[in-house]
């Protein structure tokens, strides 16, 4: 049994998505396969018991609004689709410093400094911020979805050559680390600490391993006046279900438990997949991974690809997993909650420290809808600090494994003790993820982050590889790790397979 399409991509993470739905607004008929039975890869959300749970990223800017330079934006926007967003602009920190909310917004961290580390660190602060101005207004002079991988690009990206020649010391400045670009104005060392945590919470590495750039996206969406932090309304899956209907309207087709056991190569080029059930879907222009860069590779058959590609990408260094407790519990008496909390145990150790950092979402607490009346739904998770190496060759079923993720999943207790003392005597739903977890059901090497690109020593590849017809996208591909990053991909790899007139079409529309 075989079908033929334009385009077949493999997983339905928002890089996957975001490709698939420009695909279909320029035309093209797409099919996305997903192994699981939900679409959105790390970005999907699930129910249990009358709880709507995310199973990842949850804090959002840049989204209810328009325009906006954020990628996922602007791609919603090209494919007709919207939802409801709910806005605030705090979150709740629980540091070795103390325990205090941090706002977003142009002058909030500074009385947060003020009270903290007195009027020096203020005036290294708001001298980082003038430093980041206009590497900020740099950043955004060449949009990403201008971007594309092949000689259409002299033309795609050419229209803003002036503009970015403009600014082009700023942008050299801007592929170096964080960390040369903050050295230069901050010596206070809780400022130093905060800007590594941003920078691990972006990219999984501290300042010294992330690029300059995307900070400076962070600071020209989190540090200005008047802005707010976005949650969309029915939770993270609400994203993944616009983009959804947005290949869907346009004849396009999600299929689900859908796992792709190979790439179909023919005279050295890719023209289909093969499912595991045996069904072939063939193409007429290009198949697109989704998976990550890992995983992509087992799916060629040998001897296709270049040995030293080979090599190069299997080598990929690694961020680490993820530990994840969901949780339903008694909302009685929690008036007081903010939406988002971090906790850091230990500057020493480093922000990278296994268990070290760990992130709690309560978003019910903005949609109520997310869980039963009177019920807080809790997603709690060690980000990217979670060696895979404690659970490699586990058996889930083994009384081993499940003495290792209550121990494991302590850390995550302690953590919410720390804003809800109670909340084991609140729980009524209980879920512990670890990466095998994460690994099974997002189809994740390892469970990882992502590749550990760090600033000045690699760049993330970009969409096209050596094998002809073959793309990929997604946080393995340039600009790397993060749903505004991945967005991007996505759009990236679309804009590569269609006609140059097409792509120019929707940049004037956008």
């Amino acid at each position: 049994m075989s079908q033929t399409v334009d385009v077949v991509i493999i997983g339905s993470g928002i890089g996957g998505l975001c490709c698939g739905a420009l695909l279909a607004k320029y035309g093209y008929k797409v099919v996305v396969c997903e192994s699981h039975a939900i679409a959105g890869g790390a970005a999907h959300s699930f129910e249990r018991d009358g709880y709507r749970f995310d199973s990842g990223p949850s804090l959002y800017s840049g989204l209810s609004t328009s325009p906006t330079n954020n990628p996922l934006r602007q791609v919603l926007d090209i494919i007709d689709e919207d939802l409801e967003w709910a806005n605030y602009n705090v979150w709740g920190c629980r540091l070795p410093e103390g325990d205090f909310n941090a706002y977003v917004g142009a002058d909030h961290f500074c009385e947060i400094l003020r009270e903290f580390r007195g009027e020096d660190a203020v005036t290294q602060w708001r001298k980082l911020q003038a430093t980041m101005k206009p590497l900020a207004i740099a950043v955004n002079a060449l949009p990403p979805l201008a971007m594309r991988f092949d000689l259409g690009a002299a033309i795609s990206m050419g229209q803003y050559l002036p503009n970015t020649l403009k600014h082009l010391p700023n942008i050299l400045r801007l592929t170096a680390p964080f960390s040369k670009i903050m050295d230069e104005v901050v010596s206070d060392r809780f400022i130093r600490n905060w800007l590594d945590l941003l920078s691990f919470l972006l990219s999984g590495l501290p300042a010294d391993g992330t690029v300059g750039a995307e900070m400076a996206f962070m600071f020209a969406e989190w540090y200005k006046p008047g802005v707010q932090l976005d949650y969309p309304l029915g939770g993270s899956g609400a994203i993944v279900n616009a983009l959804v209907r947005g290949i869907i309207k346009r004849g396009g087709e999600i299929i689900y438990n859908a796992h792709v056991e190979q790439v179909l190569v023919e005279n050295k080029r890719a023209v289909g997949v093969r499912l595991r059930n045996g069904q072939e879907i063939r193409v007429n222009k290009a198949v697109v991974s989704n998976a990550s860069i890992w995983d992509t590779l087992s799916l060629i058959p040998e001897d296709v690809l270049p040995p030293n590609f080979v090599t190069e990408r299997a080598n990929t260094p690694e961020c680490e997993s993820f530990m994840h407790l969901h949780l339903g519990i008694d909302a009685r008496g929690l008036e007081d909650l903010e939406c988002h909390y971090i906790v850091v145990n230990d500057w020493d150790k480093g922000i990278t420290s296994p268990q070290n950092v760990v992130v709690m979402s309560i978003p019910s607490v903005l949609d109520p809808r997310l869980a039963p009346a009177g019920k807080h739904g809790i997603h709690v998770y060690t980000p990217g600090n979670e060696p895979y190496r404690l659970w490699a060759g586990m058996d889930r079923r083994s009384e081993a494994y499940q003495q290792l993720k209550q121990e494991r999943a302590e850390v995550m207790w302690a953590a919410l003790e720390r804003v809800i003392p109670d909340i084991r005597d609140r729980v009524e739903l209980t879920l512990v993820g670890t990466p095998l977890t994460h690994q099974r059901y997002l189809r994740r090497h390892h469970g990882t982050y992502g590749p550990a690109h760090r600033a000045g020593q690699a760049l993330f590849p970009g969409s096209n590889t050596p094998l002809s017809g073959l793309l990929c996208c997604g946080d393995s591909t340039f600009p790397g790790i993060g749903i505004p990053a991945v967005a991007a991909s996505g759009a990236i790899a679309a804009n590569t397979i269609a006609p140059l007139q097409k792509h120019l079409e929707i940049l004037a529309l956008n």
